[in-house]
């Protein structure tokens, strides 16, 4: 249900709620997966929060999560909307180097 919820606040553009959610989660032991990650980054790429995007990649990494072609391209799409292309590219690169699947979005 946190998923869905964490998702239905993308959805809605709000990205602070879904930040609530995500932090919830922790503080109820719930675990967060791959899913959660995604729809939290998706929430973060709505908003051009490309600093909280790059803040959940180590966040997965603590939780010992490899990032996938989800996770990156949301991530690439909230340093877009935050006009930090150079982030973009770096990101794109480091996609190329761990060979995680790139597409055309």
């Amino acid at each position: 249900t946190y998923n869905s919820s964490i998702s239905a606040c993308e959805k809605g553009g709000d990205y602070l709620n879904a930040s609530q959610l995500f932090r919830l989660m922790t503080l109820t032991s719930v675990e967060r997966d791959i899913v959660t990650y995604n729809a939290m980054a998706s929430a973060f790429g709505q908003d051009g929060e490309w600093v909280q995007a790059l803040q959940l990649l180590r966040e997965m990494a603590k939780d010992q999560l490899e990032t996938d072609t989800i996770t990156s391209t949301a991530v690439i799409a909230a340093c877009g909307k935050g006009a930090a292309w150079l982030k973009a590219l770096q990101l794109l690169h480091e996609m190329a180097i761990s060979r995680t699947e790139r597409n055309i979005i």
